[in-house]
């Protein structure tokens, strides 16, 4: 099981290249390593299990969390292209996608947010990241996050599935954003759904979570 990770969120000028190549090292490099270092021997026994947590930003980005959904977006991409050589080998592969958990590191993120300098980007944009973004990400924890034994739950079920799935989302709520990008390949359906609960409806989407 792989689930090692940290966090960033802020506007993208405000985080330095050194902090984006450290995370991606963490998110991303640090499950290559994992699989480099199980995978020749499970292929040679011809049996294996490699559970990925990953997350919904792996499926979908959320603005102001550019390069933490770069490295799930990685994850998935990863893993998407070797399953089907592992399967050759009877090895599974399954990510484990949540959305948001209520655990100690959202909250140190979101904590060093609210202290962060915004000074190297417009004043727009720092006051849509601590105005906006901030404020509806504290009702969408408060609102839809699972906790950490949910999470548990759901990736001892998937290891102990008799056909292990490539793919478990742990939160419903989330279901309808995945399916929106797919209806519609141009993406122009889900950019346009969260450019409006952004920054048209966000009293609405608020009211709905609370």
């Amino acid at each position: 099981v792989s689930n090692a990770g940290v966090g960033m969120a802020g506007p993208l000028e405000c985080q330095s290249l050194s902090a984006m190549q450290s995370l991606m090292d963490t998110n991303f490099f640090g499950l290559v390593r994992l699989v480099k270092e199980v995978l020749p021997d499970m292929k040679r026994r011809r049996g294996g299990h490699i559970v990925v947590i990953s997350s919904i930003m792996g499926l979908q980005g959320i603005v102001f969390n550019d390069i933490y959904s770069a490295s799930k977006f990685a994850v998935e991409g990863f893993c998407e292209s070797l399953v089907v050589q592992a399967l050759r080998f009877n090895v599974a592969i399954s990510l484990v996608e949540p959305g948001p958990v209520m655990t100690e590191f959202e909250t140190k993120l979101y904590e060093e947010a609210e202290r962060a300098d915004y000074s190297r980007t417009d004043p727009e944009t720092a006051e849509i990241f601590t105005k906006l973004y901030l404020r509806n990400s504290r009702d969408v924890f408060t609102s839809l996050g699972q906790t950490p034994e949910d999470i548990a739950e759901h990736t001892l079920r998937v290891i102990e599935a008799a056909r292990p799935p490539f793919r478990h989302q742990t939160n419903v709520a989330y279901t309808p954003m995945a399916a929106l990008k797919h209806a519609d390949p141009s993406g122009a359906l889900i950019t346009d759904a969260f450019y409006k609960l952004v920054f048209k409806y966000d009293a609405v989407l608020r009211f709905g979570l609370r």
